[in-house]
């Protein structure tokens, strides 16, 4: 078994990780806006069947040809639930977008919804997706790797445009500097709320990941590719974009053993 999905990740991986074709407009230090289409293809909407139509519910990350990275607060076992590929409006018909029917969800087992802590979550596709130009997967940061206070990432998702404003229908992005550990977990910002496992960003009142985004990545550049470093996990419940209150993601390079692990089972 590890060897055959061993090979199915070289397999995927021949064409490269996190080199989109069509580059992220990222030059711009906007409150957020809309994504250049196809800019971030590994991104995903993960979606549950509510009667008869599928509703938005949460990101993720491609990372192979049949996984997909989330948040574990994304998944309950009361739901069916479908991933959305190729995207950038979700209400409308794309070419290059394909909807993949979920064969299993794996969350961390450790997985604390009253602390929020290790909070991730992998979603086993039922078949593998070809790689296309709107559809490509992530590279993940090495092991144990720590971004630098200030550090420019990007948060992608289709999340609320304002607290308890409409979803986006056009995948939204919006530069969130990375805020380093020692500031984030300070008294006036997220306090012991904080752990080491996890990532901040953002925090100056205007820019930050809100409900819907939960389980997107937070991308950043490394040379050439893009790698996730963050998955949504949560915000403050005052506010979206509360200052000082750094939207908080789930810090994937604590997570690469565990990730391989669930992966080669």
């Amino acid at each position: 078994m590890f060897k055959l999905i061993f090979l199915t990740l070289l397999l995927g991986y021949a064409r490269g990780c996190g080199q989109p074709t069509y580059l992220p407009n990222v030059s711009r230090v906007v409150g957020g806006e809309d994504a250049r289409p196809h800019s971030w293809p590994w991104q995903i909407s993960l979606q549950y069947q509510s009667g008869n139509r599928w509703a938005h519910t949460c990101g993720g990350s491609l990372i192979a040809p049949n996984w997909v990275l989330t948040a574990a607060h994304c998944i309950s076992s009361r739901l069916t639930y479908r991933v959305v590929l190729g995207k950038q409006n979700l209400d409308e018909e794309e070419a290059g977008s394909v909807a993949v029917a979920v064969e299993k969800t794996i969350v961390h087992e450790k997985w604390n919804s009253i602390l929020i802590i290790n909070d991730i979550a992998l979603v086993k596709l039922a078949e593998a997706v070809p790689f296309s130009e709107t559809i490509q997967p992530a590279c993940l940061p090495p092991a144990a790797s720590i971004l630098p206070q200030d550090y420019p990432c990007y948060v992608t998702g289709w999340g609320r445009l304002f607290t308890n404003g409409p979803l986006a229908d056009t995948l939204q992005q919006a530069l969130l500097p990375v805020v380093d550990y020692s500031t984030c977990s300070k008294w006036n910002y997220w306090g012991s709320s904080v752990k080491e496992t996890m990532v901040c960003a953002g925090g100056d009142g205007v820019k930050s990941g809100c409900n819907g985004d939960s389980g997107g990545p937070l991308n950043c550049q490394s040379g050439n590719l893009w790698e996730v470093h963050g998955i949504v996990s949560f915000g403050s419940g005052l506010s979206c974009n509360l200052k000082n209150k750094p939207t908080v993601f789930t810090r994937v390079s604590a997570y690469i053993d565990w990730i391989t692990e669930k992966m080669n089972e």
